[in-house]
This record gives C-alpha cells, structure tokens and sequence, in this order.
C-alpha cells in the first residue's frame, strides 16, 4: 500500500482519489483514451513519412505503450494518513499507479522532512526547546499564540452565572478594594484573582439566582461560598468549548483529553504561567478578567453613567482598532495550510487523468519533460510543510520572548493579570499577523528551491517588502486607533460611493448666503438659498381651484351671450339700415373724413343685396328685412333697437324682441324660418352679404352717408354705428374671457401652484423663533397658540398719503391729538362763542331803536316774504305742466298695480307707413332730377 500524508485535508484527498479511481475505471474515459491515441496515431505517421530518418512514429509509440502500461493501466491501493488530526487511516482502492507512485514518494519526501525538522526541534535545550503540542505537524502554524488569543476572549456561558459574578465584583470586590482592604496593587498583578476575593466584607450583599432563575439576597461571604461551588461547572464548560474551537478535526473525547496539556504548554512556553498553572486556572483568570471588564460597563448602564459607558465602548473600539489588522492578518497564518496548500494539492492530484491524455498526444522527450513538469508540481506543494515547520519553530520561539515580557509584572515575574492581560493579547495577535505575512512567501521560497535557488534572492525581497507594507499599514491603523479613542460609530451604512464631477463649481455669496451650484460646461446653475430649519413653517400658497375654473366658465358663457346678443343686434341694425337705404343708393356724393366712396356703387351694392333679399322672401314667405336678418347673421324676429339716449333710461332690455305671436309656438316658427331662410341662401349670396358686412363694420361712413338724409336716417345710422361698435366690443371681451379661461383651466389641470415659506427666510429669524417658542403642551394648546398667533400679527396699515394716513400706533395717535389741542380754531373759547352767538341772534328792543330804522327793517321782511311766494307760485305751474305732459303719455295703473300705456307701437309703425309714400315720392323727384341733369351733361 502506498501511503499519501495530509494535513488536515484527508477527506478531501480521499474524495478526490476515489474520484479518480472511478474515472479511470469508466468505459468513457477509455473512449477518450481511444480517440487521443487515433489523434497522436496519425500526427505521428504524418511526422514520420515527411522525415522518416528522425523516427517520430516510432518515439510516440514507446511513449504511448510506457504511458499506459506503467502509469495508467496498473492500479494499486492508496493510504491517506493524517498528520494532524490523528484520525484512522483511510485507504482508497483502484489508484493508478503513477499517481500513487509520484503522490507517495512526494508526500513521503516532504513529511519525512518535516519529521526530523520537528524531531530535531523538539530535542533542543532549554527555551529552544519546542513543545510537541505546538509543532506544526500536530496543530498547525502558531498554535501557541492562537491558544492564547482564543483563552483572552473566555467569558462564562451561563447567564444566570455571569450575572451573579458581575453582581458580586459591584457589590463586594469594588468596595473591598476601595476601602484597602484587599489591596489594588495585589490584585491588579495577580495571576489568580478568584482566591483574592474569597474574604470579602461580610456587612455587605448581593443577589444570586437559584436554579430556577429567582434572586436571593445574601452576604457576599455567602455568595462568594456558593459562586465557588458553582464556578467547576462553568471551567468545564468553557473547557470543552475552547476544545472544540481549537481542534476542529479531532472528535469531541479526544480534544477534551488533549486540551488540558495544549493550554499548559501554550502558556508555559511563552512565559506566562509557569509549570504548576493548570488548564482550569489558567481558564478561570482569562474568565474572571473578561468579568470584570463586563463589570465597569454594566456598572454604568445601571447607574445611567454615560461617562462610563462612553469611556468603555471607546476603550473596547481604541483596542479593536488597533488589533483587527493583526487579527486579519494572523488568520492568514492559521488557515493558510488547509485552504490555500491543500487546494492545491487537490487540483494537482485531480487533474491525472487530464495529463494521462496530454501525454499521448507526445513522444520521446517530450513525454518525458510533460511528466517531469507535473512531477516538479507535486514536489513543489510538498516543500511548504518542511518550510512551514521550519517557520512555525522560528515564530514560536521569537513570540515567546515577546511574550514573556509582555506577562512581566515587576520583580522578575511574569503572570496573566488584570495588568498583562491587553499587552499579552496584543502581543500574542502581533505575532500571528508577522507569520501571517512570512506564509504567503513560502510558496515562491519552495519554488525557488525547485528552481535550483536561481530566483530565491528575489523571492526574498518581495517577501521583505510584503513584510514592510504589513509593518506600515498595521502602524497607521495603531496610530488611528489610538487618535480616536472614544468615538463611537454605529449602524453606518454606506450603499454607493459618494462622488464628484470635475464639471460642476460651487460658491457662496458673501451678502446673501446662497450656494450656487453651476456645470461648466452647459452653464447650467441652481441656487439653494440660506434658510431656516426647524419643525415649524409659516407658508403663503396661492393656486388655481375648482372655484376659479367655474367662474371662469360662467364668465365665458356670459361673453359667448353677449357676443351672440351684440351679433344679432348688429345684423338687425344691418338689415334695417340696408331696407331704409334701398332706393336712396344714388344720393349725392358724401364725405365722412376718412374715406370717400361713391353713392352709386353702394346703392349698386344694396340694390344687389335686396334682389337676393326679395327672391328668397318670395321662396320662403318672409320679409326683405328678415331674410337680410338672417343673411347678416341675426334672427328673423324683429328686434326693436332704441336710440342711445333711450337705452339707457329704457326699464327693459334694448334687445327685446317683440313677436306677433307668444309662447313656444312663435319662437318653434321663428327657429323653423330662420332655417328656411338659411337653406334658401346661398353660399355666394352669404358672402356677399358677409362682404358688405366686413366693409360697413371697418368704416360705417359707407353706408351712414346715405342714411344721414332726415332724422330716420339719422337714427338708424347711429343705432347701426353703436350695435358694430357692440358687436367688436362683445368680440373682443369675449376672446380674451376665452384665452383667460383657457389658462385657467389649463393651469388647474396641471396642478400648479405658487407657494412661499415666511418662516424660512432669514429676515423672518425672529418670526421663526416666535414659532419654536413655546412648552411641551399637547395638539390642543399648540393650535389655540398658534390660532392666537395669527390673530395677533396682522400688517401695519399703509400710509396711502402723508395728510389722509392712518395712526400706526398710539404714539402716533397721542401726537396728532396734541397737535390738533394747540390749534386755536379746533380749541374756541365756548362760553365766549356762545354769547357771541347770543348776541347776533337776540333781538333789538324796539323802543331803543328810531322810527326810521323801525320802517326800515319793516320794508326788508316784506320784500323777502312777497319772493318767496312768487317762487311758490312759479313751481306750482311747472308741476302742472310736468303732470300734464306726463298724463299725456297715457301711463296708468292696472288693476295688478303696474305701470301700462295706452300708447301703441303699431300705431306709429301705421302713421309711419302712411308718410312713407309721399317722402319717397319727394326722394324719387330728386332722384330724376339729378339723372336728367347728369343726361344732359
């Protein structure tokens, strides 16, 4: 059998040799060999008929046949004996013989190496003498000092136990060691506190727990008696732990029963205890110090002392900083071996089959230097164990001197104290790190050894540099913990990386305080203005409601009704302007200032106009008026319109139409002709009609010319003048209400609003503090406050001028009121105005005055009596004339006390008709007088 040594990785080594015995063995792999060999058969007969004399064929078939027969073919049963786990040995069957033979003789090479290393080491005298529990085979690089890191972190597991302990060092221990009487000096250097505590004062008590978790208070003499019978348990307990932790591959019984012996060593060797300490002391000191450690910080949440508490974290966080790089560093060391090693070796030994079918495709020397390469592998990863033991030895021993010193506590003594117990810890992980750093250049020391020693020089220059980069990274780490002792920084989460853009600038103006923030290279800036911050805000919003949208609204009707209302008047004035001018076309020439026309054209113009009128009045049975109504854009209805001067007196609208009929009916009838009249036009006669229009609302002088002949005229050329200047009027406003209510509504859906916060103005500072004011009250109080708040800061009043502005204070009050008291006129003498006046009013006793002046003052009362009644009698007539004038207009009351008429419209329209033929006849006389006169000429 051959025998294969590992370190802590017998299973994986028995995984992967199984693994490479059953690929072997399968038919698939020998399908792979077959199609290799087919490959190398016909690359080799190529190479040996180009050049026959160099006999390559012949080469790559001895290499194929020794291959197979001597490497792959044989198989054998392989052994894996565990160095450090002291586990059975293993065997995997079924091994091709090349991997066991190189596998073997390698493995053999480097464990026989690594024996008499450790051998010779063990046999040394004196402090070079190295311990067989801490070599390296048997636990690995620096067990010692891993032993000491893992006993530094004890604390005892049970709850309840820990409690009483710490309850007890509170109660007993701390005032045993300020009065003196267990001395401070002593108890800080020795290497056995317990003992030091075991006569505490007996006038003093503390809690301690039953097993049923229930707390009894008793003298510390008591529980000191009943935490020793308890503190066995916890020794045991955490000496199985600290078992288990420290040797992973052995089973639970046989770390138990090697623990004991390993801890001993560990602090003998370095000079820490010395050869009568035992394993459950050396655990029970490690545990107490831990304790009274916990004391000082539980001691301060108890009593609410934040000094404490803070002065402890930023000792537990000075210290931490300072050993995490030698922490890190340090598991380099401890698990270099079985992680990076031993990988290794694994990929190296599963990795066989692959060569096997490399090598096939070879011949000659070739074959042999492929098989030398994968050789030189094997003997490389089997050089590090040597070299590890090697510096395992060295590391040991050197840690101890520093150990040892670290433990000293004056006299020539050294012991594991309250005072040793953080140096001995710093200096145990320090060690860890050095070795740490020194494995990751035993690799490139193996392989320069491999290498005949040609690149050992460099080799050891990178690792010295390795070394220098770990003293100054570990140095600033030092110096950083030490310069932050005491900070605390807890639950930081950090998800991205903060950055900054080179494009962007920043700048604060002096005078306002704004930050400005600009890209340079878009010239795009933002501003972020100074502003107060607080949980109070004092904020003016102004937007656009649903309220705002409805008026709006009503507002756009109302204009859409009076444009429609202003339209239709203008196309009644139009219509009727252009039925009263029919006939009068050929008038004289007028001229209005602005433009000058000729009558002729217009009367051709309306004489056209009333032809299209006359033909559709006779399709549809309406009038020429209502058709040129409806052609103009209005309504067939008649529609009264007033002058100026009476619509504005007039009770009624001006633009109350008068129907034959009343009720739904006539208006049905009215919609139904206006139709008729509609389809009846054309659309070139609408334009027509339109054009004229256009042409009388831009300049009414064309078609007024002809209307301002007599006061009819005159009337309806200004009713015509003033519905156009409506109707642009109604036009107008009704398009702005329309883009108005378009912004409005476009706003409102939008969203937008408008909003400022006085209470973040730093000119508002004391308006900010005045809101912050104010005590712990409830919702309640703080809305009465801040109700009574806004009723008290209403503006000053403006002043709208110097001589009518208001007071703005009572100052000011108080001196207006003085000013008017020194003013004479506002401030007579009363009594003397008052006789005054007596005076003036009170009458001359008539026998003290003459006759004359008796006859005198008689003839003046009677002239102002005699025209006083002759102005009675004058307003006495004109009220008469006014009732007269007024009863001639027929108005009287109805039986429903309303105001009536006797008066008729109709009455005039008939006297009107009656009149029209005899003024036409005057017109048409003129008219062939003018035609005869322009015939002759």
């Amino acid at each position: 059998m051959w025998e294969i040594y590992a370190y802590q990785n017998n299973d994986s080594l028995f995984g992967i040799l199984n693994a490479i015995a059953a690929i072997t063995g399968a038919a698939s792999y020998a399908s792979a060999i077959g199609l290799v060999a087919v490959c190398g058969f016909f690359a080799a007969l190529l190479a040996y008929a180009l050049v026959p004399q160099k006999l390559q064929g012949w080469y790559w078939l001895a290499s194929v046949t020794l291959v197979l027969s001597v490497l792959l073919v044989p198989k054998v049963t392989v052994g894996i004996v565990d160095k450090t786990g002291m586990s059975a040995v293993t065997v995997v069957g079924n091994v091709p013989f090349g991997l066991a033979v190189f596998g073997s003789l390698t493995s053999t090479v480097g464990n026989t190496l690594t024996e008499l290393y450790e051998t010779a080491m063990q046999a040394l005298p004196g402090i070079a003498e190295l311990p067989a529990e801490l070599s390296y085979q048997r636990n690995g690089l620096m067990f010692g000092n891993r032993m000491i890191r893992e006993t530094s972190k004890l604390v005892f597991q049970n709850p309840g136990f820990r409690l009483d302990m710490i309850n007890f060092i509170n109660n007993c221990t701390m005032y045993d060691l300020a009065s003196g009487d267990l001395s401070p000096e002593a108890f800080a250097t020795s290497d056995d506190v317990w003992s030091l505590m075991a006569s505490p004062n007996p006038a003093r008590f503390t809690p301690i727990s039953d097993s049923s978790g229930a707390m009894t208070v008793m003298p510390c003499t008591d529980a000191y008696v009943n935490l020793n019978g308890r503190l066995p348990t916890q020794l045991n307990l955490l000496q199985g732990i600290l078992a288990q932790r420290m040797n992973p591959t052995l089973p639970g019984t046989a770390a138990a029963a090697v623990i004991a012996g390993q801890i001993q060593q560990a602090y003998i060797k370095n000079g820490i205890a010395d050869a009568a300490a035992d394993a459950a002391g050396i655990i029970r000191q490690n545990a107490m110090i831990n304790a009274l450690n916990d004391t000082s910080v539980v001691v301060g949440q108890k009593i609410n002392d934040p000094a404490s508490i803070l002065l402890a974290v930023g000792r537990a966080q000075a210290v931490a900083q300072i050993n995490a790089s030698w922490i890190n560093n340090g598991k380099v060391a401890e698990q270099a071996l079985p992680v990076l090693r031993n990988s290794i070796e694994a990929i190296t030994y599963a990795i066989f089959p692959v060569v096997i079918l490399l090598l096939m495709l070879t011949s000659g020397r070739e074959t042999m230097v492929g098989l030398k390469n994968y050789v030189s592998v094997l003997i490389w990863i089997q050089l590090w164990p040597p070299l590890y033991a090697i510096l395992n030895y060295m590391a040991t021993i050197y840690a101890a001197r520093d150990l040892a010193a670290a433990a000293s506590v004056g006299g020539g003594a050294s012991a594991l104290s309250i005072s040793t117990a953080s140096s001995i810890y710093s200096g145990a992980i320090s060690g860890e790190a050095v070795v740490g750093w020194m494995t990751m250049s035993i690799p490139i020391i193996a392989w320069a050894a491999l290498k005949r020693m040609e690149t050992l020089g460099t080799a050891l220059i990178s690792g010295v540099q390795s070394l220098q980069s770990s003293i100054s990274s570990t140095s600033a780490g030092a110096a950083l913990g030490n310069l932050s002792m005491g900070n605390t920084s807890m639950d930081q989460v950090s998800l991205a990386p903060m950055r900054t853009s080179a494009f962007f600038k920043s700048w604060q103006d002096n005078t306002t305080g704004t930050k400005y923030t600009s890209n340079v290279a878009s010239g795009l800036t933002a501003a972020k203005a100074l502003a107060n911050e607080g949980p109070v805000s004092r904020v003016i919003d102004t937007k656009v409601t649903q309220q705002h949208v409805e008026a709006a609204s009503r507002s756009m009707v109302a204009a859409k009704a009076e444009s429609l209302a202003a339209s239709r008047d203008k196309a009644a004035a139009l219509s009727d302007a252009l039925v009263y001018a029919n006939g009068r076309s050929s008038a004289r020439n007028r001229t209005d200032g602005i433009t000058t026309s000729s009558s002729e054209s217009v009367g051709e113009k309306i004489g056209e106009l009333m032809q299209i009128a006359k033909s559709v009045a006779a399709s549809t049975g309406a009038s020429e008026q209502q058709v040129a109504s409806v052609a103009f854009g209005g309504s067939s209805t008649l529609s009264v319109g007033l002058p100026g001067a009476l619509r504005k007196l007039s009770p009624v609208d001006v633009n109350a139409q008068i129907y034959g009929r009343s009720g739904k009916e006539y208006s049905a009838s009215a919609q139904k002709l206006d139709q008729q009249i509609d389809s009846a036009l054309s659309s070139e006669d609408k334009a027509k009609y339109k054009a004229f229009s256009d042409s009388v609302s831009r300049n009414t002088g064309v078609i007024t010319s002809i209307l301002n002949d007599d006061r009819n005229g005159r009337e309806k050329a200004a009713r015509l003048t003033e519905s156009v200047t409506r109707s642009d009027r109604a036009e107008a406003s009704l398009r702005e209400q329309a883009e108005v209510t378009e912004s409005l509504v476009a706003a409102y859906a939008r969203g937008e609003s408008i909003s400022k916060d006085l209470a973040k103005d730093p000119r508002n500072i004391e308006l900010f503090e005045q809101l912050l004011a104010g005590g712990k009250t409830g919702s309640a109080a703080e809305l009465i406050r801040l109700e009574s708040y806004l009723g008290n800061i209403a503006r000053m009043p403006v002043h709208i001028n110097s001589p009518g502005g208001l007071p703005t204070s009572f100052i000011d009050v108080k001196d207006e009121y003085l000013r008017l008291k020194s003013e004479k006129d506002l401030n007579p003498d009363v009594d003397k105005v008052w006789n005054s006046y007596g005076e003036r009013i009170k009458p001359t006793p008539t026998h003290n005055r003459s006759p004359m002046a008796r006859h005198g003052s008689q003839a003046k009362g009677t002239s102002v009596r005699q025209e006083m009644a002759e102005k009675g009698v004058e307003l006495s007539q004109h009220m008469k004339e006014l009732q007269a004038r007024f009863d001639a207009e027929q108005v009287h009351r109805t039986a429903g006390n309303h105001v009536a008429s006797g008066q008729s419209l109709f009455g005039k329209v008939n006297d009107q008709v009656k009149n029209d033929p005899d003024v036409v006849a005057e017109r048409m006389k003129e008219l062939t007088k003018k035609i005869e006169s322009k015939w002759k000429k």
